[in-house]
Order: C-alpha cells, then sequence, then structure tokens
C-alpha cells in the first residue's frame, strides 16, 4: 500500500486529526468483487442489556430486609451476626444496630430480675446493647429495630431489624434454667402446644419422657417435633397426651433432666366468653339486699374482665363489685377456668328496679348477658 499524501490537522490544543489519503498504485489494482464494500461483522462481545424490570425487582428485594445489627469483637472489629451463635457461659457480647431510635428485644428473664448485666444506650447513629458475666439463663433471641415515630404515633420499621440467637453454653446446665421447678402446659387442640425445656448446647441430644407410665415419647417430626430454640411442639395435641412429662439432655458428660412438666387438656371450646347471669331473687322487697352474679367458664390460661350496667349507675348510687376465678379439674387432666364477678345492692329501693347488664370480654371477644329485678 502507498499513500500520495499525509496530512495532520490541528484545530485545538487538545483534538488530533490525521487524515490518509491514498490507495493501492494503478498498477496493483484489481476489481472489487460484489458485496466486497459491504461492512463485515466482527466477533465483539456485548453485554447483554438487562431488564429494567428486573432491576428494580432484585433492588426491591435487597432494600426490602436489611440487618442493622453488627456484633463488636475484640480490637475494634465488627461483623454481621449469624442467625445463630453459640457462646461460652462468663463472655461478653456487644450489639449494636444502625438508627438513631432503636428498640431492642431480648430474653424476658432480664427484665423480670431488672439484671444490671445488662446495659442498653441510644447514641447519635446506633443503639448499643452490652451483656456481661453472661449466664445460661440468658440464652435466647436478641433482636432490634428501628422505630418510626411522627409526634406521638411510632411503628416498627420493617425494613430496618436485626436478631440473633444466642446459646450461652454451660457443662452444668444443659437446660435454660427457669425459676419454676414445676410447669403447667395447657393443650389446646385447635392450636400447638410447646414443653419449653430449651437447651444451651445446640449439639446437646435432648428426648422427651413421660413421668407414668415411664417411657420415651418419640418425635416424629410430624406431630411431635423438637425446636432447640423452643423446645417440643405437640402439633395436634389431644387429651391422650395428657400427663407429666420431662425432658433430658445429653452432651459428652452425664445426662441432665429438666423440670417437670404438667400438661392439662382444655376442653371448653374457644372463643368468646360463654357466660350465664343469675340474681338472688328476681323479685326484692324494699330495705332487701341482692347479688346478681355473672359466670363464665373458659379456657384455663384465658384471662376474663367484667363489666357492669345497672339501673342506679347515673345518679352513682353505692354498689359493690368483686371479681374472682380459680380453676376446677373436670375428670383427670381436663381443667376448666371459672371467673365469677359479683355485683351487690344494699337496701333495695324503687331506683335500683330494672336490667342488671354484665359485659364479659376476653382476648377473642365479649359476650353480654343481662337479668330483670324488680321491686316486689
Amino acid at each position: 500500500v502507498s499513500f500520495s499524501l499525509l496530512k495532520v490537522i490541528t484545530n485545538t490544543p487538545f483534538s488530533l486529526h490525521i487524515l490518509l489519503v491514498g490507495g493501492e498504485s494503478a498498477k496493483g489494482k484489481r476489481p472489487k468483487e460484489p458485496g466486497e464494500n459491504k461492512i463485515k461483522p466482527v466477533n465483539k462481545k456485548v453485554k447483554p442489556k438487562i431488564p429494567k424490570l428486573k432491576e428494580k425487582e432484585s433492588t426491591d428485594s435487597s432494600s426490602k430486609s436489611q440487618s442493622i445489627m453488627t456484633q463488636v469483637m475484640d480490637k475494634g472489629r465488627f461483623q454481621k451476626p449469624a442467625a445463630t451463635l453459640s457462646l461460652s457461659a462468663g463472655q461478653n457480647i456487644e450489639l449494636r444496630c444502625k438508627g438513631n431510635n432503636i428498640r431492642w428485644s431480648y430474653p424476658s428473664y432480664l427484665d423480670t430480675f431488672k439484671d444490671s448485666r445488662l446495659n442498653i444506650k441510644q447514641l447519635d447513629r446506633y443503639g448499643q446493647l452490652i451483656l456481661v458475666n453472661s449466664t445460661a439463663a440468658d440464652t435466647g433471641e436478641y433482636s432490634c429495630w428501628l422505630q418510626l415515630c411522627h409526634g406521638d404515633n411510632c411503628k416498627k420499621d420493617e425494613s430496618k431489624t436485626g436478631s440473633t440467637y444466642i446459646f450461652f453454653t454451660d457443662k452444668g446446665e444443659l437446660f435454660v434454667p427457669t425459676p419454676n421447678y414445676f410447669e403447667i402446659v395447657y393443650l389446646h387442640s385447635d392450636k400447638p402446644a410447646v414443653i419449653p425445656c430449651r437447651i444451651t448446647n445446640p449439639s446437646a441430644k435432648v428426648t422427651l419422657h413421660r413421668e407414668f407410665p415411664a417411657e420415651e415419647i418419640k418425635t416424629d417430626g410430624t406431630n411431635i417435633i423438637y425446636d432447640m430454640k423452643k423446645g417440643f411442639i405437640y402439633q395436634h395435641p389431644t387429651s391422650d397426651h395428657k400427663g407429666v412429662v420431662y425432658c433430658r439432655a445429653e452432651s459428652q458428660g452425664a445426662p441432665q433432666i429438666s423440670i417437670k412438666y404438667q400438661l392439662l387438656y382444655v376442653e371448653v371450646p374457644t372463643g368468646p366468653p360463654s357466660t350465664t347471669i343469675m340474681a338472688s331473687s328476681s323479685k326484692v322487697e324494699g330495705g332487701d339486699n341482692v347479688n346478681i352474679l355473672c359466670t363464665v367458664l373458659g379456657e384455663p390460661d384465658i384471662e376474663v374482665k367484667f363489666g357492669w350496667m345497672y339501673p342506679g349507675q347515673e345518679s352513682e348510687r353505692p354498689v359493690t363489685i368483686q371479681d374472682s376465678w380459680r380453676l376446677i379439674n373436670r375428670g383427670i387432666g381436663h381443667t376448666t377456668r371459672i371467673s365469677r364477678s359479683v355485683i351487690v345492692i344494699e337496701d333495695f329501693e324503687t331506683n335500683d328496679a330494672g336490667n342488671y347488664v354484665c359485659v364479659a370480654q376476653n382476648s377473642r371477644g365479649q359476650t353480654t348477658v343481662a337479668t330483670s329485678v324488680e321491686l316486689a
């Protein structure tokens, strides 16, 4: 190839244009083949374009739940804590969660005794939780979240949370200690029941046992399962499960026994309170005393609250109201809670005649019943 002209043009100090003018010598010139001037494809790697929709989805999923928790390690190092941590009892731990208004959740044991080993602070950019001289009883879930507030209205920011379950291992305490030596577990046919024999060492082997007749209760992974963070779970409790049980744990040493659990089957159906009302008399002589009793039969662990409406209420007529409850056994292992509220009207008079209304309420709803008391 020969060139007849090389010309360099500079328009600005920062641009350089080189023009090559020329061609092949006339002597070696040949006619072009058809299609020779067409641009030939080049094997060039092109980065595939990702659809915008997918980009948006991936961005959304990553920002949906970002853990804001970090664990402070030695020598000023930080790391994201795993879903579960295993530390030796006696070790200190410091957790931090990013945000200017952080709330914490931790084993209720630490709150019950207002433990001075636990210290929680809110700094400018993060919340801090420090637990010193840990014990096996501190085993449990530690979590944090950012609290969003607008005036007095506050709510949890579900996109900014963090949590870790910490096992504080202790050879002498394979089960998480409890202040009780005996616990009652109520069995409901419509919800799972938990025997809360939690362990401090995740590698321990745990089994469930019935006291009488003495036997191991096999876990089948369907009806009865074991969760080391919760205990043994009866997925579909029945009256056949009632009785006294305990847990047994083994880990490189002598086996240990948990406290005992009394399993009581609840035969009362769930729902709003099953309520009755009865007056000591429906017709009362002037000057007599009258009692109106409101009674609820319910589940042993469901609290009932009472309210009354009566004829002399607006005029603030003095009355006496007493609430009480007790557990009764209706057959072996069958327990019912009886809740009662009684209103006493002394020196009954004309203004006291009318309808007496009792409102019983539990976590599942309320029931209203009424009775009439007239002046004889």
